[in-house]
């Protein structure tokens, strides 16, 4: 399965560390939101004014409890649609 498949509800993980850009201010300018292997699920799919070819999405990735965190906006680059395997 690829990330063009998925639909808001979809799961997906984190294919890198995703770190507050300070667009969450709530979160610490720069606090990692989730590391690679992180499952979250898609709110939604959209994309930003300034570039309308590129998909954005945003997530929502479970915190070491399993609760959702804040939605968090998210290139594909950075997400996986399959569980990410983290060397030990």
């Amino acid at each position: 399965m690829t990330l063009k498949q998925l639909q808001p509800g979809d799961v997906v993980y984190a294919a890198s560390h995703i770190v507050n850009d300070g667009s969450i201010p709530s979160l610490e300018y720069t606090a990692v939101i989730a590391a690679p292997g992180t499952r979250g699920v898609i709110i939604n799919i959209g994309h930003l004014e300034e570039t309308p070819e590129r998909e954005l999405f945003l997530v929502r990735f479970e915190d070491q409890e399993l609760n959702l965190g804040p939605p968090t906006g998210c290139w594909p680059e950075e997400l996986s649609a399959e569980p990410v395997n983290i060397p030990c």
